[in-house]
């Protein structure tokens, strides 16, 4: 399985982002999915999950209310709706995935199997 992010760049302070990870080598749609984030000199952070089919999601409280993970199982894709970017949003974005099959949501790292290579998000302030 490989995961491929997508999405990131450079912007300010107030500005929207969407992050995609799309999937290969394996159809992900009963497995739950999740968002990290590692700022420079930071321990990887969780950002936000959603389950196999998209009913429950879980975000980090610093996110929540701007950012929204979202899943289209039919494209094998998983979206990070970034809204109202700050500064301290600046991060490298992984997208993962739990080998569990039709699990829950999962904030924990350890449980995610399979790791995307990241995508970098700068925000300006």
């Amino acid at each position: 399985v490989q995961l491929q992010a997508s999405g990131g760049g450079l912007v300010q302070a107030g500005d929207s982002l969407r992050l995609s990870c799309a999937a290969s080598g394996r159809n992900l749609r009963k497995n739950g999915m999740g968002w990290f984030r590692q700022a420079p000199g930071k321990e990887r952070e969780f950002v936000a999950a959603i389950n196999y089919n998209g009913d429950s999601t879980a975000y980090v409280d610093s996110v929540e209310g701007r950012f929204t993970i979202s899943r289209d199982n039919a494209k094998n894709t998983v979206f990070l709706q970034m809204n109202d970017l700050k500064f301290e949003d600046t991060a490298v974005y992984y997208c993962a995935a739990v080998r569990d099959l039709y699990g829950d949501v999962y904030r924990e790292y350890r449980e995610y199997y399979y790791w995307g290579r990241g995508t970098l998000v700068t925000v300006s302030s």
